[in-house]
């Protein structure tokens, strides 16, 4: 993976898999309102052209009891929408199952090759460590291609730390959406997800980085998880952008290019596509409730809430 911080807000989609919403005591408990954040200020958004507006919600797809009951404002911009829109909406069994899919094709080694023969000797023996001490069978990674292995290595990780995707916001919304008969749009498909965090490259050099990276930071963990938490509840970018970018000052010139690929995959591509089903929202006048990972609205480049400013549109945050 490429470090935690962006894996939590953007790879770990993928442990949604077979997830059909919150569990209903969470979904529950987010009717109702708190969470506040200094100044009244949330990772949340009103987008408005002349004539309509749409409410635009940074997630963190990971979380847990704590976060919830969110607070008034968001619960009312809520209740009021008539649509949910959603990166993928994995509430749907077909989505799930088309994720996998990808999932699959694209996350296992062809036949003959295994992971422990793919990766350098020192990075594979630091796997086969952790996961003696987490008491999680390093054989269900075997064969994997390095950037699955990661992504899952991340998800184990983050559960150990007592946070799941039960909680996350995403998926409370969904299941609330669901409920309430909203309809729920997904802005991209299980393939450009999947194509996201996956390694293009038959080398794996971007899974490689993924791992190198992941094992560095793992031991990190509880520190990025409880200031990433602290980031959403109090509504603090600049300490998102901390955790977010967190990167080792000893980085070779590959792997800093592996990086800039990766961003350029995982994030600015992905926050103009965000952008424009935002302003296509507001031109066809549709009430909608768009939830995206907190990290594509705040990330210093072309993030979209910067994106939809350049179109012209009016941009509050609440």
């Amino acid at each position: 993976m490429m470090r935690l911080a962006p894996l939590f807000f953007a790879l770990l989609a993928l442990c949604f898999l077979g997830c059909t919403g919150a569990p209903k005591s969470a979904a529950d408990s987010a009717v109702t309102a708190s969470a506040d954040a200094p100044g009244g200020k949330h990772f949340f958004w009103k987008v408005s052209d002349d004539n309509s507006s749409v409410w635009l919600l940074g997630s963190v797809h990971f979380a847990d009891s704590t976060f919830y009951p969110l607070d008034a404002v968001i619960d009312s911009a809520f209740e009021k929408a008539d649509e949910l829109a959603v990166e993928i909406n994995l509430s749907d069994d077909d989505v799930n199952e088309d994720v996998a899919q990808q999932t699959m094709r694209r996350g296992i080694l062809p036949p003959g090759k295994t992971l422990d023969a793919v990766l350098p000797r020192a990075v594979w023996n630091s796997i086969d460590s952790i996961c003696a001490s987490w008491n999680f069978p390093v054989a269900g990674l075997m064969q994997m291609r390095p950037w699955l292995a990661a992504t899952t290595l991340s998800v184990v990780a983050i559960q150990r730390a007592g946070i799941n995707p039960e909680y996350g916001i995403d998926v409370v919304l969904m299941d609330r959406a669901a409920t309430g008969g909203k309809a729920i749009v997904s802005l991209e498909t299980a393939e450009e997800q999947v194509d996201a965090i996956s390694d293009t490259d038959d080398s794996d050099s971007a899974g490689t980085y993924y791992l190198k990276t992941t094992l560095r930071e793992i031991s990190e963990l509880d520190s990025m998880v409880t200031k990433m938490m602290r980031a959403w509840k109090t509504g603090d970018e600049n300490l998102l952008r901390e955790v977010m970018n967190d990167e080792p000052e000893d980085a070779s010139d590959s792997d800093k290019k592996i990086k800039d690929n990766i961003d350029q995959k995982m994030y600015l591509n992905r926050n103009a596509k965000m952008a424009e089903s935002v302003a296509k929202f507001l031109a066809e006048d549709r009430n909608v409730f768009v939830v995206v990972g907190a990290a594509h609205l705040v990330l210093e480049k072309d993030n979209v809430v910067e994106r939809l400013r350049k179109k012209g549109l009016k941009v509050e945050r609440f």
